[in-house]
């Protein structure tokens, strides 16, 4: 597995995920532009997830890059990116099976979401957060939760409507998930070096 890290470490698989996640990230703000014009200002920053979430991977990213860290920002990226991974795959799924049918913008979001815990993951070991960062990590991703599904503000799938309830129980539970295993692969598991070259690390 050391070959993987190196390459993962690599000054231009960097370079490539900052230009891939900075487009995916517009994309994304794009794609919620109607909620976000329905959307009551104090709730506008907790409404777009997974753009938020590749935002703050973009961050870290741009640290590393700039020879810095931001460890509140990869607490908050670890946990994010898996979460709306994961969720949104899940989503488009139940959406599949509810309808009996999923468009191509819909498997795009299957592929993208999943690419997206897939990142959170595996760049885990280079992160350098502390149970504090974790902690506030923590209360922003469940106070979204709390914005989504108390105040109504959860993304809008009218075909899955009648499932927010049930939707809302996963959601939380897969915020605890999320963060049990960023502290799991964030904190317990041993780090890697990071110094980015062409070379690897």
């Amino acid at each position: 597995m050391a070959w993987l890290y190196a390459l993962l470490a690599s000054r231009s698989v960097v370079w490539l995920l900052f230009a891939v996640n900075a487009a995916g990230t517009a994309y994304g703000y794009y794609w919620y532009r109607y909620q976000l014009a329905d959307t009551p200002p104090l709730f506008l920053p907790f409404v777009p997830d997974s753009p938020t979430a590749s935002l703050f991977f973009l961050i870290v990213l741009g640290a590393w890059l700039l020879g810095r860290r931001a460890p509140l920002f990869e607490a908050l990226a670890v946990v994010t990116l898996v979460k709306y991974g994961i969720w949104a795959v899940v989503m488009n799924v139940l959406v599949w099976r509810v309808t009996g049918t999923l468009d191509w913008a819909g498997w795009l979001l299957i592929v993208s979401h999943g690419a997206m815990a897939v990142e959170g993951i595996v760049y885990a070991p280079f992160y350098r957060f502390r149970c504090s960062h974790l902690a506030l990590a923590a209360v922003w991703t469940l106070h979204n939760d709390i914005i989504d599904y108390v105040f109504g503000m959860m993304p809008r799938y009218q075909m899955l409507a009648n499932y927010a309830d049930v939707i809302g129980c996963f959601t939380f539970w897969l915020s605890i998930a999320s963060l049990a295993g960023a502290y799991w692969l964030g904190i317990r598991q041993p780090r890697r070096r990071l110094c980015l070259s062409d070379r690897g690390a």
